[in-house]
């Protein structure tokens, strides 16, 4: 059996952590490495300065908990400040647009950043290594460089969608940004160049030296401040220091005999139960893989979370979050019965318009004792700026709270919004059958939710699970990726549904797994990225 397994969305990701796993670390270790090289190596997709939600099954350590280290609101955000600005909403409900656009790009962008100190909280409650040790590979990426991968140039360069400016204003629009990601000419740096950040070395190597509290209240602490501060950010000292993550028991479901543990809200493992329940009604693999039938009967599914979440989902400090009412067998056996008499439900949208964007990664780990680590952190939506001489990326996390007072996701001092981010671990009584997770904004819950049916219900290993065409709908539209048939297409067109095709094969999500099987473990990367699996 292997004795241990990585699945994560950069090869140089899992070497560090199959490195980590051969040099005695644990799975901890080994995710938090990972994680740390993951922020160098593929910057827009997470950071230091990011976010995110970790999932840690220790039998070993008795230990099984979730880890929220979900961006905050800056205390001096007011809940109707850009009441007057909107233009729309996405159509996924990823956000809001704004006519200045300042809740996406610059440093009104900008959330609490989280993710360091949630990096060394766990080490030092459940590693074996040290958060100096442990960043020594990322060091490395950050001075000896790194080839850019097509994955990268493709975020860079993707044209501006249904109202959403393209992503090229994010690597180029400030000075400190550009000449990390721009020839001296301008120009973008192209695939197979190699990129390197001495600014980024320099400032992990100050943290190695004195530790996370420097970036929370040290001299890193008042850099960020300062520049904020000179340029109409929002975060201040206290903000910085404010900046604590929380431990949180798993959220429960049950699904065909397996036992289901997610995240809480604000994260989106309410949806993936609520989804669960609903299914569980239906003999998914007697209707058939992505026929026309399981494609209506699971997009009506997501659905109804999709209206339940923007309806009376976000952050439980904030706001009564009915989680005992969305996550019941019995409410879930009324929504089926709606999907068996095929009523639409209706997604309500704000001047819908946009589509959603990913800007997150993955990464999980596990080892044949069954511990089991599976982690999905982010910039949110990167916001462009980095402070000179500091050298990594703040997220732009204030993009997707949503600027008309009153609502489940409104602006106030100190919140978080509700984020998709959903990494879960299914077991069979104790021991963990899957561990999984995924970027991908809105589209995470659905990503993980058709690789869970597709290993539960119909016998898929790992890699076969997080790679078979999948579909989505979060909005009054299913959409579905280039794999999916034009006949089922037209089927759900005859129904009245609104379709739309993607001209990508591997789409919605980009799930990463690692399966347990009465042999040994398997693990999927999903192809729409560069990731990679390991076994040690």
């Amino acid at each position: 059996m292997t004795p241990s397994m990585v699945s994560a969305a950069q090869p140089e990701a899992a070497e560090t952590a199959a490195d980590i796993l051969r040099a005695g670390g644990n799975v901890v270790d080994a995710a938090i490495g990972a994680a740390l090289v993951q922020t160098v190596v593929d910057p827009q997709m997470c950071g230091i300065a990011g976010m995110g939600c970790m999932h840690l099954y220790l039998p070993s350590q008795g230990v099984h908990t979730t880890i929220d280290f979900h961006g905050r609101s800056p205390a001096s955000v007011r809940p109707d400040m850009w009441a007057d600005r909107i233009v729309q909403e996405a159509e996924d409900g990823w956000g809001f647009i704004l006519q200045n656009r300042e809740n996406e790009l610059g440093y009104q962008a900008v959330t609490t950043p989280m993710t360091l100190r949630a990096f060394d909280l766990a080490l030092k409650q459940y590693g074996t290594k040290s958060l100096a040790e442990l960043l020594q590979p990322a060091i490395a990426y950050a001075e000896d460089g790194f080839q850019v991968r097509p994955h990268m140039v493709h975020f860079w360069t993707r044209p501006p969608i249904a109202g959403r400016d393209g992503n090229r204003p994010i690597v180029t629009h400030f000075p400190a940004t550009r000449k990390i990601y721009c020839h001296p000419d301008g120009t973008l740096r192209d695939v197979g160049d190699i990129l390197r950040n001495p600014d980024m070395a320099r400032t992990l190597r100050r943290i190695a030296a004195h530790g996370a509290d420097d970036f929370y209240s040290g001299e890193i602490a008042g850099q960020i401040a300062a520049d904020m501060a000179a340029n109409g950010g929002m975060i201040t000292l206290n903000d910085l220091a404010a900046c604590e993550p929380e431990h949180t028991t798993p959220l429960w479901g049950t699904y065909r005999g397996h036992r289901i543990a997610t995240n809480n809200p604000p994260g989106g493992g309410i949806q993936l139960i609520e989804m669960l329940n609903i299914l569980e009604h239906f003999d998914l693999k007697a209707i058939g893989h992505n026929t026309t039938e399981y494609i209506r009967v699971v997009s009506e599914a997501m659905k109804i979370a999709t209206a339940d979440k923007d309806a009376k989902v976000g952050d439980p400090r904030f706001i009564d979050v009915p989680v005992a009412e969305l996550t019941s067998k019995s409410y879930a056996a009324a929504m089926a019965e709606r999907i068996k008499r095929g009523e639409k439900t209706h997604v309500p949208r704000f001047n819908p318009g946009g589509t959603e964007s990913r800007h997150t990664t993955q990464i999980c780990v596990a080892d044949a004792a069954g511990n089991a680590f599976t982690m999905t952190h982010t910039l949110g939506q990167p916001s462009g700026v980095v402070t000179e001489g500091l050298g990594f990326m703040y997220n732009g996390a204030m993009a997707v709270f949503d600027p008309r007072p009153g609502h489940a996701g409104s602006l106030a001092p100190g919140k978080a919004r509700f984020t998709a981010l959903s990494p879960t671990i299914v077991l069979r009584g104790e021991k963990p059958f899957l561990v999984l997770g995924a970027p991908g904004a809105t589209y995470i819950t659905m990503g993980n939710l058709q690789a869970m049916l597709n290993a539960i219900d119909f016998g898929m290993d790992a890699q076969q699970a997080v790679s078979a065409p999948r579909f989505a709908a979060v909005s009054d539209r299913i959409e579905i990726s280039n794999r999916i048939t034009r006949a089922a297409e037209r089927d759900l067109i005859g129904q009245g549904y609104k379709v739309g095709r993607h001209p990508y094969s591997y789409t919605f999500g980009w799930v990463h797994m690692i399966r347990f099987t009465d042999t040994g473990m398997d693990g999927g990367a999903d192809p729409a990225t560069d990731g990679m699996v390991i076994g040690v």
